[in-house]
C-alpha cells in the first residue's frame, strides 16, 4: 500500500505563485507514476499533471500549460507541483495520485493511490 500526503496549499493572490509537494511512502517511490488531479467545489476532478516514473517525461492539462511544473525526487520520495501566474479559477482542492508504474493517465479512475487533498484558493 501507498500513502501520499499532500502539502503546500493556502491562500494566495491572483498572478502569484504556490508550491504543492507529495510526499510518499509505503512503495518504491521510483515505479510510481505521480499525478496531481484537481476539484473545484460543484466541479468534476480533473487531471493537472502527471510525470513519468522514470521522471523523463510529462504531460499537462491545457488548462494549466505554460503555468504549472510538476517535477520529482525520487531520493527524497516527493513529487512537486509548481504553480505560476495563478487565477482564480485554479482554486480547488489539489490531489496528488499515483499508478504503479505505466504511463500518465488523465483518467482519474485509473490511479491506484489517492491522498487527501490540499485546498489552494486563489482569491484578492
Amino acid at each position: 500500500q501507498v500513502q501520499l500526503v499532500e502539502s503546500g496549499g493556502g491562500l494566495v493572490q491572483p498572478g502569484g505563485s504556490l508550491s504543492l509537494s507529495c510526499a510518499a511512502s509505503g512503495r518504491l517511490f521510483s515505479t510510481l507514476t505521480i499525478h496531481w488531479f484537481r476539484q473545484a467545489p460543484g466541479k468534476e476532478r480533473e487531471f493537472v499533471a502527471g510525470i513519468w516514473w522514470s521522471g523523463g517525461r510529462t504531460d499537462y492539462a491545457d488548462s494549466v500549460a505554460g503555468r504549472v511544473t510538476i517535477t520529482r525526487e525520487n531520493a527524497k520520495n516527493t513529487a512537486y507541483l509548481q504553480m505560476n501566474s495563478l487565477k482564480p479559477e485554479d482554486t480547488a482542492v489539489y490531489y496528488c495520485a499515483a499508478r504503479n508504474w505505466g504511463v500518465v493517465e488523465q483518467d482519474p479512475n485509473a490511479m491506484d493511490y489517492w491522498g487527501k487533498g490540499t485546498l489552494v484558493t486563489v482569491s484578492s
